[in-house]
């Protein structure tokens, strides 16, 4: 090969595999509007930092954010889903409850979890629970996508819920029912990932 081509050659490579690198970390396209942001002590994410003009809600609730992990309903669908039944405060009733554990949305978004992870969960009403790593892996939280085989509703309790089964552990069932849902914002639309 001559040093005209062998030059070439390298100059293509030297401009298509940034190019290359590029698209493999580049945001996969999400099918629908985004239900759920993750942000904080995530890995690369997919979406960058919060735009004050147009989050309108998460800059009025006074999130900051560099990057982070957008969701889309299809998304956190995809995950591996878990059912629970616990009994609702709403009306004192047990509801079938499906959607992918908490640790593993927070895995999905790079967050490597250790002993120091505090996960602040906030609802659309500006509502935030303060949860430990401990805490999310004991209570097995949910990321709930739907209530009794149908999706949550925004206007109702979605369309995520982060809750857990208070009824399985002794410790949260023995608590009047509006108390043992503190940590569990209903309309929950982003997770901030800090440590203590």
């Amino acid at each position: 090969m001559d040093k005209r081509k062998f030059m070439g050659i390298a100059a293509l490579g030297a401009v298509a595999l940034p190019e290359l690198a590029q698209a493999q970390l580049a945001p996969k396209a999400q099918k629908g509007p985004t239900v759920l942001t993750v942000s904080g002590l995530i890995g690369a994410g997919n979406r960058a930092a919060l735009d004050p003009a147009l989050d309108q809600m998460m800059a009025k609730q006074k999130i900051k954010f560099d990057k982070a992990q957008a969701f889309d309903f299809a998304a956190l669908a995809a995950l591996p889903a878990v059912t629970i039944k616990p009994t609702l405060e709403y009306d004192s009733k047990p509801h079938t409850l499906k959607g992918p554990l908490l640790a593993d949305v927070l895995k999905a978004s790079g967050v490597k979890v250790n002993d120091k992870t505090t996960v602040f969960l906030r609802a659309v009403d500006g509502y935030a629970a303060q949860v430990t790593a401990a805490e999310i892996a004991k209570y097995r939280f949910i990321v709930a996508t739907h209530m009794d085989g149908q999706p949550l509703s925004l206007g109702g309790l979605g369309p995520l819920w982060a809750v857990y089964d208070a009824d399985r552990f002794p410790e949260m069932a023995a608590k009047p029912l509006p108390a043992r849902f503190a940590w569990c914002p209903w309309a929950t639309y982003h997770i901030e990932v800090k440590e203590a």
